[in-house]
């Protein structure tokens, strides 16, 4: 998931090549697998206390790192800075992320999932034109191709035949609203100027939402009885998705152009989709083939276009996929 930025600060400096090039592969290979991970945990472990426990155990793994670092002082945050990040927590892992666990848990492909969730940065556009800022031509003709694909998925299922419920989609759409509003949003609030503590809060804050409303909507699960591969999931989901993919994606804005980094927002839904075939045996038809094109060029469309030189987000909020 990708943010269209609202504000900017002075251009990253570059680093070495080789360094560069592996951060990205590690954001392009695990953001992209995340869609999987959930779908293979979601198979055997309820879907809100799955990614609750998963956000909640990343989020103090997160912060115990950052104690060792540098003292538990690191962590704190003033009232108004913990808002924030309990706004971000709620608009992310939880409407976000735990919709797209709902949806992949109703029968949403992963390859698909990943492919929906892609249309985040021309939502954001819709709510910078509807707040006010001027999208140019060439950026909304980009959004009008965008929901163009987003439509032809949503109503065929990606025509792969497969009974795939109409609700399902519509869970993943919500959650790329709810990712969308509180990726616009972050540049308003008050936030730690640490974008690693930042993340340690929301993801705390997150996982604790989480697990309550799994619990409240009826959901229980066990330490036992799960089968390896869904154990392995969540333990990727946790090390990697949550924490060696944010790090890298950290390290790589403070050294990396924008324009280079923001490629992992149309790498990551074409490797779900082909990891999704190879591990899942997921179909991958003309018609899914032809709309996630139409979102992905969109996609690439509207980020170049509104990107501005020497620029990158001033702050980039958490991705916790």
């Amino acid at each position: 998931m990708t943010v269209a930025p609202d504000k900017a600060r002075p251009a990253a400096q570059t680093a070495a090549p080789l360094a560069v090039a592996i951060a990205l592969l590690l954001v392009y290979v695990i953001w992209g697998s995340t869609y999987l991970g959930i779908r293979v945990v979601v198979e055997d472990v309820p879907p809100l206390l799955g990614m609750g426990s998963r956000f909640l155990t990343a989020g103090l793994l997160l912060a115990g790192l950052l104690a060792l670092r540098g003292g538990l002082r690191r962590l704190r945050v003033s009232f108004a800075e913990w808002v924030g990040c309990a706004f971000l927590g709620l608009m992310l892992p939880v409407l976000g992320n735990g919709l797209v666990a709902l949806g992949e848990s109703r029968g949403a492909p992963s390859g698909v999932t990943a492919l929906l969730i892609a249309t985040v940065p021309l939502n954001i556009m819709l709510l910078r034109a509807v707040t006010g800022s001027r999208p140019g031509a060439v950026a909304l003709i980009g959004v009008v191709v965008g929901l163009a694909g987003v439509g032809l998925l949503a109503l065929t299922g990606g025509g792969s035949g497969a009974d795939i419920p109409l609700g399902a989609t519509v869970l993943v759409l919500v959650a790329a609203a709810f990712w969308s509003f509180g990726s616009w949003y972050q540049p308003r609030l008050t936030m730690p100027t640490d974008p690693l503590v930042a993340t340690a809060h929301e993801m705390i804050v997150g996982g604790v939402l989480l697990l309550g409303f799994g619990l409240i909507r009826g959901e229980r699960t066990g330490l036992t009885g799960h089968p390896t591969d869904a154990w392995v999931a969540w333990i990727y989901l946790v090390l990697f998705g949550s924490m060696v993919g944010y790090t890298a994606y950290v390290w790589l804005l403070h050294n990396a152009p924008i324009s280079l980094v923001a490629t992992y927002a149309y790498v990551n839904p074409v490797v779900a989709v082909i990891l999704g075939a190879l591990i899942l045996d997921e179909p991958v038809t003309a018609i899914m083939l032809f709309g996630g094109s139409l979102i992905v060029i969109a996609v690439a469309v509207v980020i170049t276009v509104e990107r501005k030189p020497q620029t990158v987000v001033s702050k980039a909020p958490a991705e916790v996929c």
